[in-house]
């Protein structure tokens, strides 16, 4: 697959939400994106950075973070799409705790996602 919107050397920015981590926040699931590695949490996450990173910078596709997880979603389009192997790592530590990071989850969390 070729497509310009997708950067296959691209590292991720981390192993977690890159704004959560800055602020001690906390996110439900992570998403990355193709084009420059940013990794964002969900839109179930409390902040919804992932979208806020497209919102921001146009780029429009983006990639699971997940462990076991491989699929694509474009935010234009609104639809699942197939896309090629990105740099290593494809996903956050398989040890990290959902939701994470562990020790800046509310005991109430379950309370604070978006549906």
């Amino acid at each position: 697959m070729s497509n310009p919107a997708i950067n296959t050397a691209a590292a991720p920015s981390g192993e977690g939400c890159l704004e959560c981590e800055q602020t001690d926040g906390w996110w439900l699931h992570l998403r990355r994106c193709a084009e420059c590695g940013h990794v964002g949490c969900c839109d179930n996450s409390p902040s919804q950075h992932g979208t806020a990173h497209f919102t921001e910078t146009g780029h429009a596709i983006m990639q699971s973070f997940e462990p076991g997880e491989n699929w694509f979603w474009n935010y234009e389009t609104e639809q699942m799409l197939n896309g090629p192997r990105l740099a290593e790592p494809t996903s956050r530590p398989a040890s990290q705790a959902v939701p994470g990071p562990e020790g800046r989850v509310p005991s109430d969390w379950r309370s604070k996602l978006n549906p």
